[in-house]
């Protein structure tokens, strides 16, 4: 199919605006390739270190005459998704032996948990996770004993920082090693009923507690389409994984034999074949575009706002929120997964997945179906399906979509003629609103605005009763400059019970939420931040907020020369001695806009 002209101006911008960046990182990358192995040019004393404890692979590796494999992975047996990868570094070392090649663990990476810390002090390291993990990413990556790299990771900052850390020796093919999704267990809805009766008070600890436990109960991801499953949606989508194995269980034979196809094929793309791919090459302007396109199809999380401007930069790519709305008005949303529809990603992928979307926005000309991917055929690889036949892997087409589905629908009978994401400009500065999980007849609310600083002082208002009433919820200094940017999800079952209760009701912040927002209308990371003297910052009890995703507007009604004249408040700082964040100061300090990622260590290398 002709690709889409607003798809194509869209990229063409990218390109335009990206130019002097991007040739600066083609430049670096091929500067790395031109230097070959560095394991064949290492001293004795340098190879002898690398090579001390490899066992039977020492003869190969010491003749470094086949790839050698860095394995970076996030394992930790905490998280339910990350579980699953406590073996697979043996499996995986198997899998290149029979490919011809060797394979090291280059390094851990950490992964924490944000169902963990949601309204604790360590949710304030959350965003800054991500920063953490590219830098240990090109810690694992500098040894120079490598010809490639398997990225094991799946949930929230992870894959955004191993992809940032990657990049930065982007002379190197890589591969995303997922592990799925745990089984289905209590219905998402049913949990979220649970959470606001505690919220009210109609249920107790203990019952909210066996929900969640029936909702988080087994190794895997979470089933809700969160930050953690719209990264392996975007994996697929920027041909980062082999094709079809975003959301295939863990410990099942599939999963296996995709983990096994992934290793050998990164054998074949190394830079000693005829089939070289290397992962800066696979990252272009029309890789990240397929990502936004993907993320708006779908109704992803809004954090990935945040992530695709900062995995883009990393590959000298410079895109903006406003190519994010412009690309917008072109991408119909085909899938309704909660927290946008009942359905989590096990019935999605049950009902043609990551491939009828591929496939769906394929045939409408939305995505570029030329880049370079890990595959060996481009993104339309990616519209096939795996399974095994008689213990082998093989792909097939996709089914055809069904127009009456709740879960999955074609282009040409969508739930909604644009995509998820809305981008909110006004003299409070620019938001993130996530249309896709709130009902149109929610997109605009206007009343008076109540101003908090934190979640607690919030939930004591709820608890008095002063928010019973029509209004916008205020929570500023939540950016990445004040306190890191924590998500502020503890907020919803509350603001879902007012909403409830039949008034009109908003999250306004500068904070973050997630992917599994729920229905009551945020605009949220909004820019510039509280804390750096925004708009935000001016606002005071009473004032008249507007909100309005049909229009893209988002004003204090306030006399415009009052506006100007009105100084902002100064943000008084937390107590940093708490869970480590006094460790993060200096990314505090350092860090850029959410539009602009957020990223203090790419704002620091000027990226």
């Amino acid at each position: 199919m002709t690709l889409h002209p607003a798809i194509a101006r869209a990229t063409s911008r990218i390109a335009e605006r990206s130019r002097a960046p991007r040739q600066r990182y083609l430049d670096l990358i091929r500067r790395a390739r031109d230097g070959g192995s560095q394991r064949r040019t290492m001293s004795c004393a340098n190879l002898a270190h690398g090579v001390a404890a490899a066992g039977e692979d020492k003869r190969s590796l010491t003749a470094a005459a086949a790839m050698n494999i860095a394995i970076v992975t996030a394992y930790n047996d905490m998280l339910s998704a990350h579980q699953p990868y406590g073996r697979y570094p043996e499996t995986i070392k198997l899998f290149a032996r029979e490919a011809g090649c060797t394979a090291q663990v280059a390094g851990g990476v950490p992964a924490m948990c944000d169902g963990i810390t949601q309204g604790r002090a360590g949710m304030d390291l959350s965003l800054f996770s991500r920063d953490t993990i590219a830098l240990s990413t090109a810690i694992a990556l500098s040894h120079g004993m490598f010809e490639g790299a398997a990225l094991l990771g799946i949930c929230d900052k992870i894959v955004p920082g191993l992809l940032i850390g990657a990049l930065r020796f982007g002379h190197l093919p890589a591969v995303f090693v997922p592990a799925g999704p745990m089984p289905s267990g209590l219905p998402n809805k049913d949990k979220q009923r649970i959470r606001q009766l505690h919220a009210e008070g109609k249920a107790d600890g203990q019952a909210l507690f066996a929900a969640e436990s029936a909702s988080y109960h087994s190794p895997g991801t979470c089933t809700f389409y969160g930050t953690a499953n719209t990264n392996q949606m975007m994996m697929e989508l920027m041909g980062l994984h082999v094709p079809g194995a975003a959301f295939v269980a863990p410990g099942t034979p599939l999963r296996q034999a995709l983990t096994r196809a992934a290793i050998q094929r990164l054998a074949r793309i190394g830079w000693d074949g005829n089939d070289y791919r290397p992962l800066g090459l696979c990252v272009d302007e029309r890789a990240i575009v397929n990502a936004a396109v993907g993320l708006l199809a779908t109704g992803g999380s809004t954090n990935h706002t945040i992530h695709l401007p900062a995995m883009a930069r990393a590959a000298g790519v410079l895109f903006e929120w406003d190519d994010l709305d412009a690309i917008s008005s072109a991408v119909p949303l085909i899938a309704r997964i909660y927290p946008n529809g009942s359905a989590d990603v096990n019935a999605f992928h049950a009902c043609g997945g990551m491939a009828r979307v591929v496939a769906e926005l394929l045939e409408a000309g939305l995505v570029h179906g030329d880049v370079m991917t890990a595959g060996a055929d481009g993104l339309a690889e990616y519209a096939t399906a795996p399974a095994l036949q008689d213990g082998h892997l093989e792909w097939s087409q996709a089914a055809a979509a069904d127009p009456d589905s709740p879960c999955l629908r074609p282009i040409a009978k969508p739930f909604a003629e644009d995509g998820g994401l809305r981008v909110l400009t006004g003299n409070l500065g620019r938001a993130i609103f996530k249309t896709s999980a709130v009902d149109p007849s929610r997109w605009r609310v206007e009343a008076q605005a109540r101003i908090f600083c934190d979640q607690e002082s919030v939930k004591a208002a709820f608890r008095s009763g002063t928010l019973d009433r029509d209004v916008v919820v205020v929570v500023r200094f939540q950016g990445p400059k004040a306190n890191g940017m924590p998500e502020l999800h503890e907020l919803m079952p509350i603001l879902g019970v007012l909403q409830a209760r039949g008034h009109a009701v908003a999250l306004l912040s500068d904070g973050r939420l997630s992917g599994a927002s729920g229905s009551v209308p945020a605009a949220i990371h909004l820019t510039p931040e509280a804390a750096a003297g925004g708009g935000l910052a001016k606002l005071r009890d009473g004032d008249v907020v507007r909100i309005d995703a049909h229009r893209g507007t988002l004003t204090a009604e306030i006399d415009e020369a009052e506006w100007t004249a009105r100084p902002p408040v100064r943000h008084v700082r937390i107590d940093d001695a708490d869970a480590g964040r006094e460790l993060f100061a200096l990314f505090r300090a350092q860090v850029d806009g959410a539009d602009r990622g957020a990223s203090p260590i790419l704002a620091a290398a000027m990226l």
